[in-house]
């Protein structure tokens, strides 16, 4: 990823809270071919060892899994709150619109995760993120169809050799930083959560 080091985030701990936030990542590495080959998926951020894991699946007739076997080398993104910019938050008109995001990329090898417990383990702390009332019905459904269910998946760890965070907020254009915040703090839920990190991170 193109980074300016204005732009350059190396706060580990707020990368994992955009990671965290934003967990509906996107998953790449190569096919046969040597293109690239992408799933959206919902995934789980952690920390052992020191360093940083993600954990997820994929459904047993999605390709990636094999892809992923043959070539662990793998990259997952993570898109953050992300909006339009107009140029007229400056005085000066001779400038240009923009968009301001924050994205981390996040780099290393995957390792399949493909017995049954193993994957119920990945599935009980998914659901415990996303939907933790549904835990009881899922420990209360059939063992067969639990186990029909688990078949039909195919976990993955990657343990992450890069992180990359970046934070685009203007930070280069510091004067118009006060009109940007305030039309951001007006604007849509991205909007927001913009001037919200900007405001955090002093700008």
């Amino acid at each position: 990823m193109y980074v300016p080091r204005q732009f350059e985030m190396s706060d580990r701990a707020k990368v994992l809270e955009v990671m965290r936030a934003h967990n509906f990542a996107l998953l790449v590495s190569s096919d046969d071919g040597g293109a690239p080959f992408a799933t959206h998926l919902p995934v789980i951020v952690g920390e052992r060892d020191g360093g940083v894991l993600i954990e997820g699946h994929v459904a047993k007739p999605n390709p990636h899994w094999r892809h992923l076997a043959a070539r662990p080398e793998a990259l997952v993104v993570f898109l953050g709150p992300h909006a339009y910019m107009s140029p007229s938050v400056y005085s000066d008109r001779q400038r240009v619109p923009t968009w301001n995001y924050l994205a981390v990329h996040a780099t290393g090898r995957a390792r399949l995760i493909e017995d049954a417990a193993g994957k119920d383990a990945l599935l009980k702390r998914l659901i415990a993120i996303h939907d933790p009332a549904y835990a009881e019905q899922w420990r209360s459904l059939d063992a067969e169809f639990q186990q029909k269910m688990l078949a039909g998946i195919v976990a993955f760890e990657i343990a992450v050799e890069r992180l990359e965070g970046k934070f685009k907020l203007n930070q280069h254009r510091p004067e118009a930083h006060a009109a940007m915040k305030a039309a951001y703090a007006q604007g849509s839920e991205q909007e927001k959560a913009l001037a919200g990190w900007m405001e955090r991170l002093g700008l």
